[in-house]
């Protein structure tokens, strides 16, 4: 069976003395975060992980979900899990205590988040989508909505979903067809059929709660006339116990690459009862609070994916004997050296290394952001702070699971033949972080939303922002000569990022075309320099730690060899996202569909 350690030691190297989230008391919550009460949930998160969840990741991607009668049995093991996770109040770990939460920060959610993504992605999945809609019923539901709803919801009782694509729509859902029709006493018929729908049907919680995207007859055309309603599986009695079934069901599973363990429904919906969250054709503002928290769930698990696979991947090249060193045998007394010793075998652990240690970094600062948009004591920390994860949200997601899907290929590259076989678990992390890529939003629209919303918006603030928190790092660490080896290339990074920056707007103004032939390049560009950014970070507190009487100096010298190797073989990415994007979209467009 494969292994995972969950990375306690780096997630509170990153929390306590990176990023010092102690001292950022102006955070509701913030001030509680000491590094005994962090190491106390981290350490029994990570346990669960290893004990409880890891165990049914392998028998979820090989068992599946099953449809039968309409009802859909998720694999062995999945129901016992989800149970441990309800009663240990997992489910609710940042949630208000208005509805039975823990009220923790969202950034205790994400570090536990990716501890369980790690060990079974598929099972995780169930109660990350209820996290996002109890946040949509929270920020536009009414009075009664919120009592009838949260409460079981954060506690696990009841899970939720998001229903967004049908078979003829997916990003362009002002194409949607799925209707909700008045009954005259506030509630409607809601019908349509929804595909892809994660976790639509199954046996683990006792009421699922749907929240769907349809059209009002009479309303607006496109997008402007799209409505969201709560569309329960049991229709809720006043009293809050299970009232009769909703007329709507899973009419298929989809037959998938990965994510087995989870149940992906065709959902039919035929004048099923529903009730309208929010205003009348102002559902997408709803769904996309949903639909943004979803974002940064996905790039966690692009992450999440590469760290169990980078796990194995060093493990097997630890134990692997093959071959000898090129300079001389390093294990003379063994029939051949380890993998490890080889340098291609080297780039690869060290290129996963790099990314997921400082994607991690990057991925829990960008949690601080929700964190401080959401309650920060200041109100303009909290609207910098909100333009600032708004700007970062398509890159956590489009860059950490483009390279969370790389690197998983390459720690399957590290096993062989025996990566790509079943015997082995390398296969299985290709294949559920291949999704990641796809769903909630697929990358090429992050990408195209990153250049042509998040960028412009309100006249580049947020990325002049991080131009700003990146120029100060450097000029505040660029003169002590230990340091210079990490803020050179941050600076020239940075300085490409502009540059691509203004060939957009020298650019793209003119012809639309040429900023998105260069969108996917310049989302990637901004991944490297952000991570950049963090490593640069690490080392900094890795040299000060070492300066003074720390009690583990292996860890932290490793820090600043990571931070080496990447500045010296990452970074240089940017030049070459730079030159693809002021290549232009000429050669891009030039051939004739027909050529093809």
């Amino acid at each position: 069976m494969a292994l995972y350690n969950a990375p306690v030691r780096d997630a509170q190297f990153i929390l306590h003395e990176v990023l010092r989230v102690q001292d950022a008391t102006e955070v509701e919550g913030y001030a509680d975060l000491t590094d005994d009460m962090t190491g106390a949930i981290l350490g029994e998160a990570g346990r669960i992980a290893t004990e409880v969840l890891l165990p049914i990741n392998e028998t979820g991607d090989k068992q599946g979900c099953t449809l039968e009668n309409g009802v859909v049995r998720t694999p062995d093991g999945y129901k016992e899990a989800y149970k441990a996770q309800c009663e240990g109040g997992w489910p609710g770990i940042d949630l208000s205590p208005e509805w039975g939460g823990q009220g923790m920060p969202y950034l205790v959610n994400a570090v536990v988040g990716e501890f369980a993504s790690s060990a079974a992605m598929a099972f995780s999945m169930y109660q990350g989508l209820t996290h996002g809609a109890i946040k949509a019923i929270e920020a536009f539901g009414t009075d009664q909505q919120k009592q009838t709803y949260l409460p079981k919801m954060v506690s696990g009782e009841w899970t939720g979903t998001m229903n967004l694509t049908e078979p003829h729509c997916g990003t362009d859902l002002g194409l949607l067809r799925s209707k909700g029709v008045p009954n005259g006493d506030g509630s409607f018929k809601v019908s349509g059929q929804k595909i892809f729908i994660s976790s639509g049907e199954h046996d683990l919680s006792e009421n699922i709660v749907h929240l769907v995207l349809a059209k009002i007859p009479g309303g607006p055309d496109g997008v402007k006339g799209i409505s969201l309603f709560v569309v329960p599986k049991f229709i809720p009695n006043e009293d809050g116990t299970l009232g009769e079934r909703n007329s709507l069901s899973c009419g298929k599973l989809e037959e998938k690459m990965g994510i087995h363990g989870n149940s992906t429904c065709v959902m039919n919906y035929d004048e099923a009862t529903g009730w309208l969250i929010g205003e009348e054709h102002k559902g997408l503002r709803a769904m996309f609070l949903m639909m943004n928290e979803a974002r940064l769930l996905v790039g966690m698990q692009g992450l999440s994916q590469a760290s169990i696979a980078y796990q194995n991947a060093v493990d097997y090249a630890t134990e692997r004997l093959q071959g000898r060193a090129l300079d001389g045998a390093k294990f003379p007394d063994r029939k051949a050296d380890p993998l490890i010793v080889h340098p291609d075998i080297r780039r690869m652990l060290m290129d996963a290394k790099c990314f997921v240690e400082g994607g991690r970094a990057f991925y829990y600062w960008a949690s601080t952001l929700i964190d401080e948009e959401g309650h920060h004591s200041d109100e303009k920390t909290r609207d910098e702070a909100g333009l600032l994860i708004a700007l970062l949200t398509p890159v956590v997601k489009g860059f950490l699971t483009d390279k969370g899907f790389e690197t998983t290929v390459n720690m399957q590259q590290v096993f062989g033949g025996h990566g790509y076989t079943e015997d082995w678990s390398q296969s299985q992390y290709v294949r559920d972080a291949r999704i990641a890529m796809i769903y909630e939003g697929a990358n090429g629209i992050q990408a195209l939303d990153l250049i042509g919303r998040k960028l412009p918006q309100k006249g580049g603030a947020g990325m002049q922002a991080f131009f700003g928190m990146v120029k100060t790092f450097c000029k505040e660490n660029g003169d002590t000569e230990a340091m210079t080896e990490f803020t050179d290339p941050l600076k020239q990074g940075s300085k490409e990022l502009q540059e691509a920056v203004m060939w957009f707007m020298q650019n793209g103004m003119k012809d639309p075309n040429e900023a998105a032939a260069g969108s996917t390049d310049f989302l990637h560009q901004f991944g490297y320099v952000a991570i950049g950014f963090m490593w640069a970070k690490m080392a900094k507190t890795a040299q000060d730690a070492l300066a003074g009487n720390c009690d583990d100096p292996a860890f932290y010298e490793a820090k600043l060899k990571t931070a080496r190797y990447y500045m010296q073989r990452v970074m240089p990415m940017t030049a070459t996202h730079l030159a693809r994007i002021k290549a232009g979209a000429g050669s891009m467009m030039a051939l004739d569909a027909a050529a093809f």
